[in-house]
């Protein structure tokens, strides 16, 4: 057999050069469409809203996505130092965009503002409804209005036949876990007078780019690149969901992927974080089969899965352990299955389970999607990798996404960020979903549909590459 000659030094092809300073042809696409994507959720949140121009909302959201898409494609050209810059830029202009205009598409953040100002005053949250007159004394004009003003589609109605509250639910008790009222409380402490929801947009800004540092760094840990990263950093449903409605999953999230990141390198340090995450929004209760990924299989030690669940179910207790001395133990889970009922999970129906309900009956649905999340979890815990615990993370989390069609968008935010860390970007069409059911494009059926189709192809193009 011949052996072909080795080419002379000077023959060699040289390998290519990038200047410092000199951006690249691929950099500058990619700034093009960052600015563009900006530009359209500028349009986003500031041209239309449910009570505004609601064609003019869809139809520029719809525009932020495909160029969000088409920006974080042309980052995968770019050389890595010009890539890290681009994307740190991304971070900061893009949460910023959810600063131009009153909250878009939710009411969340009055209640937010509610609870702050009550527990300010030493009252639980739990304790009261916002509609309760034993709380008139806290109430303000901009929060409780009345006359011409209560003429309004989001204004709700209290025991006050000349007045109504921005509030929604008015008359039941608060919702939301013990470590999102402390974030509501110092939210109002550290607040000027009348700054009423900004603050709390200002706070989703702050968290949502904690969030792409954490994941840059842990992204560069394990040697992978910044684009991974945009995929939360510059994803639209941030600036929209965390910032502009300022909803609080945004910091169950950075304690979520804080948690994940950290038990990978093992010790209790992950699960306190996972714990104090599951204390803000219960949601990152899913990440933790994740963080357990091969405990069936003993691939992960057995005192490693205890000190993450002991830690996790110690910083739960201790967050909830104020309030239900104040206000009893029952009460601390506030409206949470008048709201699990209302919202359609407990009769099959609203909307919810609407892929299983293609294929099983009503009734069936509930059991039938907690088998399917139960299933998948057990599969997590035999067949994960503990090494990249955030792999299984979003696969529970996105399992139970398909099998219960959530009609909240900001609750896919934590799926925005697993993607982010896992790579698997195919699952970026559950949140796209849960937005098209959310503003009423589709019942959640058909958009649920294409996003289970995109995830499984997904699943199926990798794992032919992993054969081939």
């Amino acid at each position: 057999m011949l052996t072909p000659t080795p080419p002379r030094d000077g023959n060699r092809p040289k390998p290519p050069v990038h200047r410092p300073g000199r951006v690249s042809g691929c950099a500058a696409v990619a700034w093009v469409l960052l600015a563009g994507l900006v530009g359209a959720l500028v349009l986003t949140v500031t041209a239309g809203s449910l009570t505004g121009d609601f064609s003019a909302l869809i139809r520029w959201y719809a525009v932020s996505w495909v160029l969000f898409g088409a920006a974080v494609w042309a980052l995968r050209r770019v050389p890595y130092r010009q890539a890290v810059f681009l994307l740190l830029a991304g971070a900061v202009a893009v949460p910023a965009t959810g600063l131009l205009a009153p909250p878009t598409t939710s009411t969340d953040s009055y209640r937010y503002v509610w609870d702050g100002r009550v527990q300010a005053a030493g009252v639980s949250p739990y304790e009261h409804a916002p509609g309760d007159p034993a709380l008139a004394g806290l109430r303000d004009p901009w929060l409780f209005p009345t006359g011409a003003a209560c003429h309004h589609p989001y204004r709700y109605p209290v025991h006050d036949p000349e007045g109504c509250t921005r509030i929604n639910r008015p008359a039941v008790h608060t919702i939301y876990p013990p470590l999102a009222e402390a974030y509501f409380l110092v939210v109002h402490l550290l607040s000027p007078e009348e700054s009423r929801y900004k603050p709390l947009q200002v706070g989703g800004a702050l968290l949502a780019l904690a969030t792409s540092l954490v994941l840059l760094r842990a992204l560069r840990r394990s040697r992978r690149g910044p684009v991974l990263a945009a995929c939360w950093a510059w994803c639209p449903a941030v600036p929209l969901e965390a910032v502009s409605n300022a909803h609080a999953d945004v910091l169950a999230v950075l304690l979520a992927v804080l948690g994940l990141t950290v038990v990978a390198r093992r010790g209790a340090g992950g699960g306190a974080l996972l714990g104090a995450a599951i204390a803000v929004k219960f949601l990152p209760a899913l990440a933790v089969p994740g963080a357990l990924s091969g405990l069936l299989s003993r691939r992960a030690p057995m005192r490693d899965a205890a000190a993450v669940l002991g830690a996790a179910a110690l910083v739960v207790g201790i967050a909830y352990l104020p309030y239900a001395l104040a206000t009893g133990a029952g009460s601390v889970l506030g409206y949470l299955f008048g709201y699990l009922d209302e919202e359609g999970y407990a009769a099959s129906g609203g909307g919810r389970y609407a892929l299983l309900r293609l294929a099983v009956p009503d009734a069936a649905a509930g059991p039938v999607a907690l088998a399917a999340v139960a299933v998948t979890a057990l599969f997590v815990l035999r067949r994960g990798d503990p090494e990249r615990p955030w792999r299984g993370a979003l696969t529970v989390t996105g399992a139970a996404f398909l099998a219960f069609t959530p009609g909240y968008p900001w609750y896919a935010l934590l799926l925005v960020a697993l993607v982010a860390l896992d790579g698997r970007w195919e699952w970026l069409g559950v949140p796209v979903a849960s937005t098209a059911a959310y503003l009423g494009v589709d019942d959640g059926t058909a958009a649920y549909a294409v996003a289970a189709g995109v995830a499984l192809a997904g699943a199926a193009v990798r794992a032919a590459g992993s054969r081939s």
